[in-house]
């Protein structure tokens, strides 16, 4: 009985403490933001990171190219009410957007 009383406790003490750190957290952030300082860095890093990672991004895009394609055509026939047309006309890409998307 005491120790679900003391366990109950301690659950409302670290919850408090966190939810004070991330108010003393945001209060911090708010304060710095709009400093030039932080912009600069903040600026910096992310070209850093863009620059670490772009040719990730640029094998993502050529793996994905033909997907978003069809995606993309499979919509715009969606909107038309014309799937059917679709269908008939790309069998190949219904294919390869059911085999990413088994709900479509």
């Amino acid at each position: 009985m005491t120790s679900e009383i003391n366990d109950t406790e301690r659950i409302q003490k670290i919850v408090q403490q966190y939810e004070r750190k991330r108010n003393k957290e945001k209060e911090r952030y708010n304060i710095i933001k709009d400093t030039e300082d932080f912009k600069i860095k903040n600026r910096q890093r992310a070209k850093d990171h863009y620059n670490l990672n772009k040719h990730i991004k640029k094998e993502r895009y050529e793996t994905d190219k033909e997907y978003m394609n069809a995606r993309s055509q499979y919509n715009y026939y969606k909107k038309k009410d014309k799937l059917d047309i679709f269908e008939h006309k790309y069998p190949n890409k219904i294919a390869m957007l059911k085999q990413r998307n088994p709900q479509i």
